[in-house]
């Protein structure tokens, strides 16, 4: 292996450490004292709840550990959006499981918490997943009322969802193990069956504090919404636990009785590990995001076999296209090219730009996936689409919306790894966020923006020295330097990874170690869900 390599593979094996020691953090949730005090009450954490509740030797997924990281502050933050969502197995059957992490502020909703319920929800939604929701909250978050209460994508959007689910039916079981509030009870009792736990567990429209103020009746709450006035009195739950343990047996019980899913039917055979060294990513992926490498020997590090059969291997060379497979499952994998290629007329493509022959490859092999009934995989390093006179004469636009209608209107499931570059439109085209990959997530080398620090850095320094100039005012260039400065690093911030997966513009940051697993899950999840509609690319510009 050459010195860069080497500088390579050391930056990224930092990359993946601080990403280990973060989320060790995250999974600390209100922090020692409140897991203590929590602990003390006889309750298992969050994790503690999850981990007992799936199959010990089956892997899982976390959706969102970094919810809410960062934010917050002034109301002592909010780690991992004070829920915990996992996809996992229980008894053999693949499961979502959204718990209430009560030791982070009492489990109470911060806006952050009502997104990534939403999320958790979605996921079910579009796979037919059976969820379960693990219930211990105070509630929404009262200082920030007005950031969860009343719009679309807010709290309430949680009990639609919980209607349309049930409408669709996919199985919902609730657990109350703790509080469970005002608008907050209608969740486990929208839900297929509920359970509570006796003592610990309570669900109530008002606690007993507001029932005096309001109406001036005196009563505890164990009487008011305890286990056994919803077992035996009210009808509200179904079944009564003893402890957690006893609780988390009952739904294993239950869903270990669940009845076979329908299949969308995409191909699988047995697994074959990639041939070459999955580890190599490390020393491939440069340490600067405007440096060149082959893409393709990252392919080859996460398919069976290290088996890559191109697509128009000779044609729009900044989008490689073709087809492989990702732990037995057959896929189509869109990625962007990130070294410099020469077209057929010896002209020079810079890569990580898409062109306008590569967008028109990339559609046509989208449709061909859609017709063939093959799940997407996009790999993400762009910096957007090629400007300037020549691609605008070209159409550029023209063959870009293609692309992006392609993109859209794919029924196949999606699935989106960021590995560097995502700016601009290059990310909407290469399926981000807005175009419904199934699950999206990114490496610790990922960046997403409008574009580049760089880039961004020089234009807003532009616009502030105007601005200070018309004013009056000086600029040396060791101001115009500390401006610029100033303002990357405040634009750096805004680019990093873990920026977007604290707003869950991501799901997950992984090591690129893991990626084969998420992708893989997210498969099978997707095959709980039949295709019932035909791909259609709309109308547009030929």
């Amino acid at each position: 292996m050459d010195i860069n390599f080497n500088k390579n593979e050391d930056h990224n094996k930092l990359l993946a450490s601080d990403l280990r020691q973060r989320l060790t953090k995250v999974k600390q949730g209100g922090g020692q004292k409140s897991l203590e005090k929590h602990q003390a009450k006889g309750k298992m954490t969050a994790r503690e709840r999850i981990k007992y509740l799936l199959d010990d030797k089956k892997p899982s997924i976390e959706i969102g550990a970094f919810a809410g990281d960062g934010m917050y502050e002034e109301h002592g933050g909010c780690a991992s959006g004070g829920v915990v969502v996992k996809i996992g197995y229980i008894k053999g059957k693949q499961c979502i499981v959204v718990a209430n992490d009560a030791t982070v502020k009492a489990g109470a909703w911060f806006p952050i918490t009502a997104k990534k319920n939403l999320r958790a929800q979605e996921i079910a939604i579009e796979n037919k997943l059976p969820i379960i929701y693990l219930v211990d909250s105070a509630g929404v978050y009262l200082p920030l009322q007005d950031e969860i209460f009343p719009d679309k994508e807010h709290f309430g959007r949680i009990f639609r969802n919980n209607a349309v689910m049930s409408s669709m039916g996919i199985t919902q079981i609730a657990a109350v193990m703790g509080s469970c509030v005002a608008g907050g009870a209608y969740l486990p009792i929208m839900s297929d069956e509920a359970l509570i736990v006796d003592k610990t567990g309570s669900i109530f429209l008002a606690g007993s504090y507001l029932v005096k103020a309001a109406i001036g009746e005196t009563i505890d709450n164990e009487t008011l919404g305890g286990a056994t006035t919803h077992c035996e009195i009210s009808g509200v739950t179904d079944y009564k636990a003893k402890d957690d343990q006893d609780a988390l047996d009952k739904i294993k019980k239950i869903i270990d009785k669940i009845g076979d899913y329908d299949k969308a039917g995409f191909n699988r055979i047995k697994s074959i590990k990639p041939k070459e060294n999955p580890d190599d990513i490390f020393g491939i992926i440069p340490r600067s995001r405007a440096d060149q490498y082959d893409m393709v020997e990252i392919i080859k590090r996460l398919v069976d076999d290290s088996a890559f059969e191109q697509y128009k291997e000779g044609y729009g060379k900044t989008i490689l296209t073709g087809y492989a497979r990702i732990d037995g499952w057959a896929v189509g994998i869109v990625a962007n090219q990130r070294k410099l290629v020469k077209t057929t007329k010896g002209e020079m493509q810079f890569g990580g730009v898409i062109y306008s022959d590569s967008a028109d490859k990339a559609t046509r092999f989208i449709a061909n996936c859609n017709q063939k009934k093959i799940p997407l995989v996009f790999l993400q390093d762009v910096t957007g689409f090629m400007v300037g006179s020549k691609s605008e004469h070209g159409g550029i636009i023209k063959d870009g919306a293609k692309m992006v209608s392609a993109v859209s209107n794919s029924v196949v499931p999606k699935f989106t790894i960021i590995i560097g570059n995502s700016y601009g439109a290059g990310n909407y085209a290469m399926c981000g966020k807005a175009y419904d990959p199934r699950l999206i997530v990114a490496w610790p080398s990922a960046e997403l923006a409008v574009m580049s620090g760089n880039s961004a850095a020089k234009v807003l320094l532009q616009i502030e020295t105007a601005s200070l100039k018309k004013k009056g005012e000086r600029i040396t260039p060791e101001v115009e330097k500390e401006l610029y400065d100033r303002i990357k690093a405040r634009y750096d911030e805004q680019i990093s990874p873990y920026y977007a997966a604290a707003r869950i513009w991501t799901d997950a940051i992984i090591n690129p170690l893991d990626t084969r697993t998420w992708i893989s899950m997210g498969i099978e999840a997707a095959n709980h869900a039949p295709i019932d509609k035909a791909f259609n690319l709309g109308i547009i510009q030929v």
